[in-house]
Order: structure tokens, then sequence, then C-alpha cells
């Protein structure tokens, strides 16, 4: 794109969400230019951190109604998504496995009943199989004879994280994004573009004082033989683990979920209640190869919901996705490039125009008008 061309969308942040958004206005032809203060890779954001688990009904015993819909919906985007891109990117739709030590066992009727709380009635039937004895090994060959009970959500998926940050790197480059990596935009000072979309993440947080940041630590090991053939989570009182299986033997352990934005090191007791529980999952874990400890901070609103807000200008900010980045990102993505074209045309010029707009949209709870429904 030529420098003397002004973009119709610049887009601030290119985490998962911006490099979605991005790669969805330029597939629809406009002229994108995207800004991100990290390398093409995404090392620097949350989402090269995170396990990308496709989980809405497992999520539903954290997550309120409207996370586990996004969650359902982005499922079925995310193969249409992946489709389009030049490069190869690991998914898989095999289920989720639920299980439980029997020490740990009343918090299986807790989750159980979470989930039918707050999963739409649609989703866990047939959603939610009970296992029990050799049924559990079954499922989950390599789990045979460790858990008496447990629960398959067959529906569920998990894809490659940073094989789908690559992914969009090249899709960009491919649809001709202006990308401008290790170029940091601070505060309002936004480049000049038609229309502004903010996904910064907690970099948004000088323009969003309620963001805040959850630092999420996780550890990824080699273990051949195990053979995992899908996502596993072990309920526990205090610290509940998901163990993730990705290509060539590699295994994604996370639990943690620490208030504040310490970007340090993995802890010691971090590690160690990670890597025991995984243990406690299968005894081979023990002889795991530890290739990463990893810690990040997920920008989350008071409410643990995303949104998308529009300063009634030029610029929608799109944040706090929190531990729900993969999840939920297509649609969220979706529904920012949606509005974002609709601003370009100027058919949304004011606040009226907006509350019709909000009205309209299948995802209305995310859009707020600022000043007006949500402090930023």
């Amino acid at each position: 794109m030529s420098a003397a061309v002004r973009p119709d969308f610049a887009v601030v942040g290119g985490g998962l969400c911006g490099r979605l958004v991005a790669w969805q206005l330029a597939g629809a032809g406009h002229r994108v230019a995207l800004y991100d203060r990290g390398d093409a890779d995404g090392s620097s954001s949350a989402a090269w951190v995170a396990a990308a688990m496709l989980a809405p009904l497992a999520e539903a015993a954290v997550a309120e109604l409207l996370i586990t819909e996004l969650g359902v919906a982005s499922l079925e985007s995310w193969p249409r998504i992946l489709a389009q891109l030049p490069e190869p990117v690991f998914f898989q739709r095999n289920g989720t496995l639920v299980v439980w030590h029997h020490a740990d066992r009343a918090e299986a009727p807790l989750f159980e009943r979470r989930v039918r709380a707050n999963a739409p009635a649609g989703l866990v039937d047939g959603g939610f199989v009970s296992l029990a004895g050799t049924e559990v090994g079954d499922a989950e060959p390599a789990l045979a004879g460790r858990f008496a009970k447990g629960w398959l959500l067959p529906n569920e998926g998990q894809l490659d994280n940073r094989q789908a940050l690559r992914a969009l790197a090249a899709g960009l480059a491919q649809r001709k994004v202006d990308t401008h990596w290790n170029s940091a935009v601070e505060g309002t000072a936004y480049p000049d573009a038609r229309v502004v979309i903010d996904c910064r993440g907690l970099g948004g947080k000088p323009v969003w004082p309620t963001l805040r940041g959850i630092r999420g630590e996780v550890a990824r090991v080699h273990a051949p033989g195990i053979a995992l053939t899908r996502p596993v989570r072990l309920l526990h009182p205090r610290y509940p683990l998901y163990v993730a299986p990705k290509q060539d033997d590699v295994y994604v352990i996370g639990a943690t979920e620490i208030e504040g934005e310490d970007m340090s090191p993995v802890s010691v007791r971090s590690a160690l209640e990670l890597l025991s529980a995984a243990f406690s999952v299968h005894p081979a874990f023990g002889e795991a190869r530890i290739l990463e400890l990893n810690s990040q901070c997920r920008p989350t609103l008071p409410d643990h919901r995303p949104a998308l807000v529009w300063d009634g200008a030029r610029t929608l900010r799109v944040n706090g996705l929190y531990r729900h980045g993969y999840m939920i990102a297509p649609e969220v993505a979706d529904s920012a490039a949606r509005f974002a074209q609709t601003l370009l045309t100027g058919r949304i010029a004011n606040a009226d125009a907006f509350a019709q707009w909000r009205s309209e949209a299948r995802w209305s709870s995310l859009f707020h008008l600022e000043h007006a429904e949500v402090s930023v």
C-alpha cells in the first residue's frame, strides 16, 4: 500500500482479535493498515501463551450465557476461517473430557450445576455425556483405570494458538494489509485512517481505565507415549487443571488465574502445582520434558465480558476478551468488522443511529457508546 494512500481502517493491536478484524476487513476489499508493538509471530501477546481450547460448554462452569453462546458460534466459524488461511493450523474437534479424583468428588456436582445453569439447554442435551467405570477408558484410552467417573463433552474443540497467529500474519500479507510490526501506538496518538479500531488489549489501558490484567501461567511439555486424544480438564477445589494435547506430543498445561498485572516469570509454587496436577492425571507426565513455563496477563473488564465501544466519531475500541480469547474471538471480531464498515459508510453518525444498529445486531449487548453506557 502506498504511504500516500489513506487507509480505510487502521487496526491498532495485532493480537488475535486485531489480526482477525484486519484480515476480515481486507477480505472485504478495504485498504487496511495494522500496527502492533510486537512481532509478526505475536510472541508478546496474550494469544501466544493461550491453550486455545474452544470449549464453550466446559467454560459455562465459570462463564455466563453470553460467553457460552459466543463460544458456540465461534466454534462453528473457526473451520471456515482456517480453510481460507495460506498456512495450515492444527484444529481438532474431538470434545473435552472432564475428570476428577475421588477425594475431589464434591467438585463434580458443583461443576455440573454451573454448566447446566449457564449453558443453553440445546447445548447440554447430547453434549454432556456421563461416563462411569470402563467408559472413561473407552473414551480416552490413555486414562483407562485412572478415573472412576467423568464427563465427555463431545462437541468441543481446540487449535494450535501459535500456528493460528502465524497463519493469520500470512493471511494479512496475502490480503495486502499494510502491517507495521514492532510499532507501538501510545495513548490516543492513533495513525491516520478513516476509521480506527483499537484492539490493544492491556495496551489500551490509557484510554480504558477500568481494564485490568488477570495473570495466567502455563507449561508446555513434550510427553511422548501418553497419546491423549482430546483436552482433559481435572476438577479440583483449588487449582482446576486443563491438559491440551497439541501436535508432536506437545501438551499445554494450565490452571492458574491470579489478579494483577505481574508479568514476571512463573512462580515455583505455580509450576509445582501445574506439574503435580498433570502428574496426577497421568504418571507419564513425570518423564515429560519442560519446553516452556510462560505467564501472561489477559485483558479483563469488571463484568468479564468483551466490549465494543464507539467514541461517537471515528474510533471503535474492542477489548476485554479475558480468558476466552480463542473461544469467542471470531464472533467478537466479526461484530467489530461489521460495525466498522458501517462507520465507514457514514450510516452511523449519532447516538440514535447507533442505538438502531445496536438493537439489530446479533450480539447487541457487546456494543456501547462511550460516556453513555460504560466508563472508559
